[in-house]
């Protein structure tokens, strides 16, 4: 791999339009000087609270704490390793990198490695136009034009064919100059074991998909049979210098910037799946090319996305691909779904016979893994015997035990003790770890020991947390909250000066909080933008919630004037003692009506 010098890349981040980089991915509004803001490309918001600031090449996200500089963004949104984003940044910004100086060894091999490259590159263009220009492909054209892929689609994937003859990709790379044992490196070619000094074509009378790493570079090829007797079905390249099936995710080049900017990738198993997701507008899709996911695609999936969908075929088979890949993402930071495909059908014949809809309503339903793992139990469960539910259980206790408390393990254990027909009481007597009414010993005693420290740094900050909570609502809500602002003090009733003076300034704009921010204030731009984030996280926000929120608010000043009251002659604190009651009833009956909401 080719190493720049430091001055390159100086270079390129001085080069570097920041607002024009980011705003690839989403739309920025200038907030102030030196300070845009926007939607978060790394998750999911509602308000903006992704900033960037122009000059120092610097972004921030207040909402999920994402931050770096161009070289981080592209990483991060296009899945490049540092000298691809450094390759691709130049070349978008005009910059001529230089080379540090190689070894000869070192040289060598980056110069061996290109001239493969171009050679798998110049293969793919000859099948690319083999299949579009040749009588004999006509029956690969008709077949996969009969498959619902247009043209468009398959010029973009580079799909060919490979002609039946023994020798044409062979002389055509001779002519270009290529060696015999280059053309055996790359997988092109084999040994014929009756002569072995003759070498011809590996792949013939095959339609051909190129496998390229996330830059482009294509690494091999996939080979459908065009005969019925022509075995294997699927031929692939060899494992080599170039290729090694572990790291190949089909479709990643075209698929990584659609899926940084969503978030998450669609796993599908084979290549016409890819294609025809490609064309139904679901660009965020990759293969695993038959095979189950593997560490190293992963770990490739983990650098552009958070969460990954697996939608295999609904066989055994595709059950199996996701019980492995389970396995392999155990204890990584991602996500993982499954997407409910109907038994006996796979993702590219449901574009074909019901639609783009049809697959998009059943993504967007995708379930956690967790979810499928019970139910994959719970379906072949013997259930009609009492030792049949206890082989359920001992499979279902550490699918259970791995789940945090949440509704989801509620709901899973509600379901669990409805299918095994045990009350949800004797599911946790069996040991289902958490179950409702049990509890870790573990966890109690932590929680007993950090205890009192915990409560005293609780009692110091929940003033000012109730005064966050309280603005970011008024976010949330912005007409109920306009008017909430409108009928309050903030200096009686917020006690940290950052907020006061971000309560002053979003009063009059609770439906665009980020307008109008001074260009000299960074501290009060930033306490905005933390409070537009969590503004963007609250869930189920109603009316309620805020009065709610006024009302402790309201408490807590008045017990701040009755503290001032004990200590000053004359004071008058039974009134205040009075109204602190008043405000407490208000509260309870504002208590009682999100409890009915409930």
């Amino acid at each position: 791999m080719t190493r720049y010098t430091a001055d390159s890349r100086d270079r390129v981040r001085d080069a570097v339009d920041m607002v024009a980089l980011v705003s690839a991915r989403t739309e920025l509004r200038r907030a102030g000087a030196n300070s845009y803001f926007g939607l978060c490309p790394f998750h999911d918001e509602r308000t903006p609270s992704f900033h960037v600031s122009p000059d120092e090449k610097l972004y921030h996200c207040f909402g999920c704490q994402a931050s770096g500089d161009p070289f981080s963004f592209v990483m991060e949104t296009e899945g490049l390793d540092f000298t691809g984003t450094l390759e691709a940044l130049a070349g978008r910004f005009g910059v001529q990198l230089e080379a540090e100086a190689e070894n000869p060894q070192a040289a060598a091999r980056r110069q061996r490695r290109e001239r493969l490259q171009s050679l798998l590159a110049r293969a793919a263009v000859y099948y690319m136009r083999c299949l579009w220009e040749s009588r004999e492909a006509e029956r690969a054209r008709e077949y996969l034009l009969g498959r619902g892929l247009s043209e468009d689609t398959l010029r973009s994937f580079r799909i060919g064919y490979a002609p039946s003859a023994w020798d044409r990709l062979l002389g055509a790379s001779r002519s270009a100059g290529f060696s015999e044992e280059e053309l055996l490196t790359v997988g092109l070619v084999q040994r014929s074991k009756d002569q072995p000094g003759r070498v011809y074509d590996r792949f013939r009378e095959r339609i051909m998909f190129p496998a390229s790493d996330a830059r482009g570079h294509v690494l091999g090829f996939g080979a459908r049979a065009m005969r019925e007797n022509q075995l294997p079905k699927y031929l692939n390249t060899a494992d080599g210098e170039l290729y090694h099936k572990r790291d190949v995710l089909y479709g990643i080049d075209l698929a990584r910037s659609a899926a940084a900017r969503a978030g998450r990738m669609i796993i599908v198993e084979g290549y016409t799946d890819v294609l025809a997701l490609h064309q139904a507008g679901f660009s965020n899709t990759v293969g695993v090319m038959g095979t189950s996911l593997t560490e190293e695609q992963l770990g490739a999936l983990a650098r552009v996305v958070g969460v990954i969908e697996m939608c295999l075929d609904a066989d055994r088979a595709g059950q199996d691909a996701m019980l492995r890949a389970a396995r392999v993402a155990a204890g990584r930071k991602i996500e993982l779904r499954v997407v409910p495909l109907p038994q006996g059908t796979d993702p590219a014949e449901l574009v074909e016979r019901q639609g783009a809809e049809a697959l998009r309503a059943l993504v967007e339903s995708s379930v956690p893994f967790v979810v499928f793992e019970v139910e994959r139990i719970l379906e072949v469960a013997d259930t009609a015997s009492a030792e049949g539910r206890d082989r359920a259980l001992d499979e279902l206790r550490p699918v259970v035990a791995e789940l945090p408390a949440s509704v989801l393990r509620e709901d899973l254990l509600r379901r669990i003790a409805g299918r095994l027909e045990l009350s949800e009481a004797r599911l946790g007597s069996l040991g289902v770890a958490g179950a409702p009414g049990t509890a870790s010993p573990r966890g109690a005693e932590r929680a007993a020991a950090v205890g009192g420290a915990a409560e005293t740094a609780v009692r110091a900050d929940t003033g000012v947390r109730a005064e966050r909570t309280f603005l970011a609502l008024c976010v949330a809500l912005p007409e109920a909250g306009r008017t909430a602002l409108g009928t309050i003090d903030p200096q009686q009733l917020l006690t940290s000066e950052p907020l006061r003076r971000a309560a002053a300034h979003i009063a009059p704009r609770t439906d665009r909080p980020l307008s109008d921010l001074p260009p000299d204030d960074e501290q009060l731009a930033h306490v905005v933008a933390d409070l537009v984030a969590r503004a963007g996280r609250m869930p189920d926000v109603d009316q309620a919630r805020l009065e709610h929120a006024r009302l402790v608010l309201e408490l807590g000043r008045i017990d701040r004037a009755i503290r001032r009251a004990r200590v000053q002659a004359g004071a008058d604190v039974a009134s205040l003692a009075r109204e602190r009651e008043e405000v407490l009833e208000g509260i309870r009956r504002v208590v009682g009506r999100l409890e009915q909401a409930v």
